[in-house]
């Protein structure tokens, strides 16, 4: 490790010497470890000089994501202490809708997924509100794979319904679904704006709670507004 690091602070390479006297190993050791990491792939040897190969990169990048969506699952679960409500993080990638991080908690849980939520995405807020980012061949698209389906009394009935429904939400407003799709839960979500990426951050409450619902959600938004700049870059995972 002392090797790897060392090398790493060397942009322009260094030689084995150098970097035994700089580690404080002994100059056997350093050529043999320096061999052993160059065939795994963790070194690359050029010209003497020795540089970070693949396999470190590959490392180097898989620690920033984890540091990344730890930054996320922070900022979720201090908006989740702070409203006390579960918050929901998702985005619409590749054609589906991913839930990519929850954070709940023993007096605030999350809402149960009884009914995969990539397949009903009409009748939850976080569907909708990605739903809602997508154009309009998108959108038909994704409802010829998953067409509406009802899931509760309230669930809106046919695949026309949904696009009015989704035609009349107005840009960067929440969007909120009240026992759509699970009986006794009130959803609203957040769109994001993440360049290309159509993503948003929801909560879920009780019903006999709906009137915490909007005010809860305008906090959420809020609160990512002040935020979005440095979680920009963490979001998009």
């Amino acid at each position: 490790m002392r090797l790897l690091e060392t090398v790493a602070g060397h942009e322009y390479g260094a030689p084995a010497k150098q970097l035994a006297r700089e580690t404080g190993l002994a100059l056997p050791t350093t050529y043999h470890l320096l061999r052993t990491l160059v065939h795994e792939g963790y070194l690359r040897r050029d010209k003497g000089l020795f540089f970070l190969g693949a396999a470190a990169e590959r490392l180097s990048s898989s620690g920033a994501r984890q540091k990344r969506r730890s930054t996320v699952v922070d900022a979720l679960a201090h908006w989740r202490d702070v409203l006390g409500v579960p918050v929901y993080y998702a985005v619409y990638r590749e054609g589906e809708i991913e839930v990519m991080c929850v954070s709940d908690s023993p007096g605030t849980p999350a809402v149960e997924e009884w009914a995969d939520f990539r397949e009903t995405g009409h009748a939850h807020a976080i569907g909708q509100c990605l739903l809602s980012q997508l154009d309009e061949e998108a959108r038909r698209d994704h409802l010829d794979r998953y067409p509406v389906q009802p899931l509760t009394p309230y669930t809106v009935r046919d695949n026309h319904s949904l696009l009015r429904r989704l035609e009349r939400i107005r840009r960067m407003e929440p969007v909120t679904e009240r026992q759509e799709y699970a009986l006794g839960t009130v959803c609203a979500a957040i769109p994001l704006t993440l360049g290309t990426t159509a993503a948003t951050m929801a909560i879920s409450l009780p019903a006999h709670q709906a009137d915490r619902l909007l005010p809860a959600a305008r906090q959420l938004q809020a609160e990512i507004g002040a935020r979005l700049g440095s979680l920009a870059l963490c979001i998009s995972m």
